[in-house]
């Protein structure tokens, strides 16, 4: 409509001057409502072919939408586990920072096998103390044994002796149990040696494996344990957090809450422009935005990043065939705003929704001395009509609050 009403300046009204003073036509005579359109055809021609030529200049060059939101992430509070909540320590909304605790599981079924994992670990100590014990022992035969050997060997020796100096002195039968003791008692020696081995083993191999067997279950324990303890992973605030004693949450069926992290939705605005409008949406153009969160307020915006991908275009592997009629919604082309100046977005609250201006520049190639001059005048006409984009946002502003008074039914 203002964009009529501004054409009708330049068309019709220089016509019906014309028509009424120059050739004297008036109003009522030799105009009237049946007449008019033969009357001033041509301002109304002329009107008509400047309006959708404005309209159409201002929306390709000058790209609006009212698909814009500031999108913030959240963070479902979810246990690792499941189980029953014992203890609640936030209530329905709290700030909260990263580690604070939020809540706790029922932990008996976690701390009776912590226990057991403890008595484990006791257990492996207490079977290195008995087999350090064991490895003296095993010493202490492996020198009764010597002695023993010796002493049978020592005997041996001297009856050996005595029978070669004179022979059939010694019975042979004496020597030959000798003999056999000699050999027993070097069995013997065998003996306390694999058994002191075996000791050491126990102490060197064995039971250093077991206890780090027992130390890995232990600190599997505690860290089931600690997954009863559900903390916050960032700085944020809760939000509708509803969960009670007694509850049972899970990771697959019912998450605790939700947890916002702090900052999110205050950085950055997402637009979403018409697909027409890709060739004109460049990194760096400037724009302007207004929400309803924060009416009569114009917030001056840069285009930081263009997605280069429409989100209705993309798949993923299935049983069916795509088939493009389906998509019955053409997509957007999305954009990513940031203020143009620090504390631009602030008293906008995350998630309300707003409307977007994005104004093309060509001022380079108009100060460039190889553009030509026509190209220069329509370049210069294609910026000017941004004007005419403002000041329609500004009426949208000014509007937008009691439209959606209305739209809500109040």
């Amino acid at each position: 409509m203002l964009e009529l009403m501004i054409c009708s300046l330049v068309t019709i009204l220089p016509d019906y001057l014309y028509r009424r003073y120059v050739q004297g036509k008036r109003f009522g005579k030799e105009i009237t409502f049946f007449s008019i359109w033969y009357e001033l055809r041509w301002g109304i021609t002329a009107c008509l072919m400047l309006t959708v030529s404005l309209i159409t200049m201002i929306f390709y060059f000058h790209p609006s939408t009212s698909s814009a939101t500031l999108y913030f992430r959240t963070v479902p509070i979810l246990p690792e586990g499941s189980g029953r909540v014992a203890d609640v320590k936030v209530g329905f909304t709290a700030p909260v920072k990263k580690g604070d605790v939020l809540f706790t599981l029922d932990s008996s079924k976690q701390q009776a096998a912590a226990e057991t994992a403890k008595r484990k670990v006791a257990e492996v100590d207490a079977a290195m103390q008995t087999a350090q014990a064991d490895v003296v022992k095993a010493e202490a035969q492996i020198g009764e044994a010597k002695a023993n050997y010796q002493q049978a060997k020592d005997e041996l020796e001297v009856k050996t002796e005595l029978q070669r100096r004179n022979p059939g002195i010694v019975p042979q039968r004496d020597i030959e149990k000798l003999q056999v003791l000699v050999d027993q008692r070097q069995a013997g020696i065998d003996a306390a040696s694999a058994a002191k081995q075996a000791a050491s083993l126990q102490v060197s191999v064995l039971l250093p494996a077991q206890k780090a067997s027992a130390e890995a279950a232990l600190d599997q324990a505690q860290v089931d344990l600690d997954k009863t303890i559900v903390r916050a992973g960032v700085d944020g605030r809760v939000e509708q957090f509803l969960v009670r004693p007694g509850d049972v949450v899970n990771q697959l069926m019912r998450p605790a809450g939700v947890l916002i992290p702090e900052g999110a939705g205050r950085k950055a605005l997402q637009a979403g422009f018409g697909q027409i409008e890709a060739q004109v949406m460049k990194t760096g153009m400037v724009a302007e935005a207004t929400c309803i969160s924060k009416p009569w307020i114009i917030i001056p915006m840069v285009i930081t990043t263009v997605q280069d991908y429409i989100a209705a275009g993309q798949f993923r592997s299935g049983e069916q065939l795509i088939d493009p009629q389906n998509a019955v919604r053409p997509g957007t082309i999305l954009v990513f705003l940031e203020p143009l100046y620090k504390g631009g977005l602030d008293g906008v609250t995350p998630g309300s929704s707003c409307i977007v201006n994005a104004y093309t520049s060509n001022h380079e190639e108009i100060s460039a001395k190889d553009t030509p001059t026509s190209r220069k005048i329509v370049l210069h006409v294609v910026d000017g009509v941004g004007l005419v984009h403002a000041l329609l946002l500004r009426i949208q502003a000014l509007l937008l609050p009691i439209q959606t008074l209305v739209l809500s039914g109040h």
